[in-house]
């Protein structure tokens, strides 16, 4: 019986983060002005707007920043951790706690996304590969500003950019004192 409950907890993970991901990067592509005729922009967009047209009547934006899709993302976690609660043997936390849990999951989703992106941005600078491509002028936008402010304030050491390391460096100590925190938060609640 516990593989089922293994193999349920599996297929939640995996629809729950699809859906995540699909409004985490819409909400990205949005805050950085990515190019609408990129065919990764324009997939996001007809993927997520039967839903985020909607919602932005209920929750405007906010600057940049789709407050709708950042509310639908949370909610999706909050879903997810309470399927979560209920499918997972061991796994316990109170209503509340899933509410702090779908902050916490919030969070590490967008300090992994960041974590790869910032990597293969550091290795696809060191490969030539052919700009035309979609993904790099999408995934450049999405970077830079993590790795702009950084790049003002470090030296280049012979004209090596460490700012993706201290980036990486970074992420890794959010993950393991903010985020760490939370979760233990929501499972403590």
């Amino acid at each position: 019986m516990i593989y089922l409950a293994n193999a349920l907890t599996l297929l939640i993970q995996f629809a729950f983060g699809c859906a995540i991901a699909l409004f985490a990067f819409r909400l990205l592509a949005e805050a950085v002005r990515a190019d609408f005729y990129n065919p990764i922009c324009q997939f996001l967009y007809r993927a997520t707007n039967p839903i985020l047209t909607p919602a932005r009547r209920l929750v405007p934006s906010w600057r940049r920043i789709n407050l709708a899709a950042l509310v639908i993302i949370w909610l999706l976690e909050v879903v997810k951790n309470f399927l979560l609660r209920y499918v997972t043997p061991g796994y316990w936390a109170s209503a509340p706690g899933v509410l702090v849990l779908g902050l916490a999951d919030l969070l590490n989703f967008f300090a992994i996304i960041y974590l790869v992106m910032v990597f293969a941005w550091a290795l696809l600078s060191y490969v030539n590969i052919d700009a035309r491509n979609p993904l790099v002028p999408l995934l450049g936008k999405i970077v830079d500003p993590v790795l702009k402010p950084l790049r003002k304030r470090l030296p280049l050491p012979g004209g090596f950019d460490l700012s993706p390391v201290i980036a990486i460096l970074i992420i890794l100590l959010v993950q393991t004192v903010i985020i760490a925190w939370l979760m233990n938060l929501g499972h403590a609640i």
